[in-house]
């Protein structure tokens, strides 16, 4: 069946060096900075007299700069190091969150999350790097260190908005910005210069990785479900219309069970039923619950917005892994291009649901989201053979022969 990555005795999830829980934890809050606006949205429209769509732009400036920015990533790193490459990418994001605090519209606070998007770039994608590299335990111990760090930020970063929101909205910008000059103390103090890769990485690599077809299919699958997640995590706190602890509590559930079951219960399920079975079910799924979010009353709405968490955990775990592992293209690589790709739904997915309200009604925007959920679930079984590589890790066991295990194709 596999070591299980919570084992001490294979090398556990829990026992790494101070280098991985000073990066992990740094990921922690780059994750909070994400669902950080959430409670807050409604406060921010009322304190800057802007609309649900143009606040809305905060998360599409943010998603579209670190679209852009995965191509740097691998440039940067590979000429200057992934210690002094993370350090970059905290500075930026304790400058920029420092300055959306002190905000006076919407377009400066819309201009300085674009800011802060690039250095979460910078940070999140060489972090991933950096705790592969670094971990005890493999790689599949670090990526799921590294879902566990974005699953407690995701839980976290909407509490501490709702905290730090009920007093002002610009507080948990200047949170966010003590919280990362933390992490860039712990990053100077514990990780060492990490090796640069013999090749210097190219602006255009990430772009030749994906003519790997099953990388460009894991991509554009994850393009299509990250509309969804992102209609979710950026149009729902509209829809609720709830104070911001009241919206705050609803997310961090939502996060919560986006932690436990990216790493606890997706590997599982993967063992069990293999990778891509998991991960076509689980978009269906998703698909059934959003639509359900967008037609049932306010209570519905509110238990089909945590359970999402659940669908949204499985599908990053299983997404990660096959952007890591189903090509030949180095991880850094592989990941900047893959993650070039499905930032761009990020992008678009706050931007057009409340564009789509305003052209039809508060369902639609739901009824899209369901519909890319499901097309992202129709890319992974057209191409199933693509994304077999990877896969065949986590096929289902069916017996062991003389002792050796015999996994199906």
């Amino acid at each position: 069946m596999g070591a299980d990555p919570f084992d001490a005795g294979t090398g556990s999830i829990l026992r790494q060096p101070k280098a991985v829980w000073a990066t992990a934890g740094a990921s922690v809050v780059a994750f909070m900075g994400i669902g950080l606006v959430d409670p807050i949205l409604p406060s921010i429209a009322k304190g800057l007299n802007a609309t649900a769509s143009q606040v809305s732009l905060l998360f599409t400036s943010y998603f579209l700069i670190t679209a852009v920015a995965m191509l740097l990533t691998g440039f940067v790193s590979s000429r200057i190091g992934g210690r002094k490459t993370l350090l970059l990418g905290l500075a930026f994001v304790v400058v920029f969150a420092g300055l959306a605090g002190t905000s006076g519209s919407v377009g400066q606070l819309v201009g300085f999350r674009a800011g802060w998007g690039l250095g979460n770039a910078l940070f999140v994608s060489t972090a991933l790097a950096v705790i592969v590299g670094a971990a005890a335990g493999g790689s599949a111990a670090a990526i799921l260190l590294y879902e566990s760090a974005l699953g407690l930020g995701m839980a976290c970063g909407p509490l501490l908005g709702a905290v730090l929101g009920n007093v002002s909205w610009r507080y948990p910008f200047f949170g966010t910005a003590t919280l990362m000059a933390i992490g860039f103390v712990c990053i100077t103090a514990f990780l060492k210069e990490q090796p640069k890769p013999a090749r210097r990485t190219t602006l255009l690599d990430p772009i030749k990785a994906l003519g790997h077809g099953g990388l460009a299919s894991a991509a554009v699958s994850a393009f299509f479900y990250n509309y969804t997640f992102f209609t979710v995590l950026a149009f729902t706190p509209f829809v609720l219309n709830m104070t911001p602890y009241k919206s705050g509590a609803v997310f961090f559930a939502w996060g919560l069970l986006l932690a436990v079951f990216s790493v606890i219960v997706a590997p599982r399920m993967q063992k069990r039923f293999g990778s891509l079975k998991v991960l076509g079910g689980s978009l269906v799924l998703l698909a059934a619950d959003v639509v359900v979010l967008g037609y049932g009353d306010h209570t519905t709405a509110i238990v089909c917005t945590i359970l999402s968490g659940a669908f949204i955990g499985v599908n990053n775990t299983v997404y990660t892994e096959l952007a890591l592992g189903v090509s030949d293209a180095p991880r850094p690589v592989a990941s900047a291009g893959y993650n070039f790709v499905r930032w761009f739904a990020a992008a678009a997915a706050p931007y057009l649901a409340p564009k789509i309200e305003e052209w039809t009604d508060l369902h639609i925007p739901f009824v899209v989201a369901g519909a890319t959920a499901l097309v992202g679930a129709l890319v992974v079984l057209v191409r199933r053979r693509a994304l077999s590589h990877e896969a065949e890790e986590h096929q289902p066991q069916h017996a062991t022969e003389d002792g050796v295990t015999v996994f199906a194709n």
